[in-house]
């Protein structure tokens, strides 16, 4: 029988290594991130709704708090040490504790971040945080299937590509979209994990 897995979302998480730090996001936290809204629009090009004003930001913070005292997701707000300064935000969502399952997504970094590490820093801590100290049996990952960058990385870290969800979520642009589905087992994770150390390895040593 599947024992049904802890997770206290009222608690204050926080995952750090030597190059990032992730802590729960608060409303307070608009005032770091506001900045990328208008200075960076590409970073929403593929969100199902749109974030283009100070209130639909307020909007879209307010909301991710909201999941968490639900219990459905947890989000975490993304302090760069290399920068200095807060860079983005990521979440478990979809948490399914009697499935043992969750989902990673909401996931944005500023476009100075990209190609740096930052990502595959974050990935490690979230996953090890998810299989070895939650005990999930499964994560799972979802974007855009013309998110070609996001895929990308996704594959980069490990993750299996299970397959299409055709003309799954109405988009911003009044479109619909199909999703990629994308998964990470726990029994694959110490495999993936050494491999996922050395790359983070390398990707330090040439920043």
């Amino acid at each position: 029988m599947h024992q049904k897995l802890l997770f206290d979302t009222s608690s204050d998480i926080i995952l750090e290594d030597e190059r990032v730090l992730l802590r729960p996001l608060m409303q307070e936290d608009a005032v770091y991130l506001l900045t990328y809204v208008k200075a960076e629009p590409s970073l929403w090009k593929y969100a199902l709704t749109p974030i283009a004003t100070e209130q639909a930001f307020d909007q879209y913070i307010r909301t991710a708090i909201e999941s968490r005292h639900l219990k459905t997701a947890y989000p975490f707000i993304v302090f760069d040490k290399l920068q200095n300064k807060y860079v983005g935000s990521t979440r478990f969502y979809d948490i399914q504790l009697d499935h043992g399952s969750t989902q990673f997504g909401y996931t944005w970094y500023s476009e100075k971040t990209w190609g740096t590490g930052l990502n595959e820093h974050c990935k490690f801590l979230l996953l090890s945080h998810a299989f070895e100290t939650i005990g999930f049996e499964r994560v799972e990952f979802r974007a855009d299937n013309r998110n070609k960058r996001s895929i990308a990385a996704m594959q980069k870290i490990g993750c299996t590509v299970e397959g299409i969800l055709r003309n799954h979520l109405p988009t911003s642009d009044g479109t619909r979209r199909d999703s990629i589905v994308l998964s990470m087992l726990k029994n694959e994770w110490p495999t993936i994990k050494a491999g996922f150390l050395a790359r983070i390895k390398m990707l330090d040593q040439n920043k």
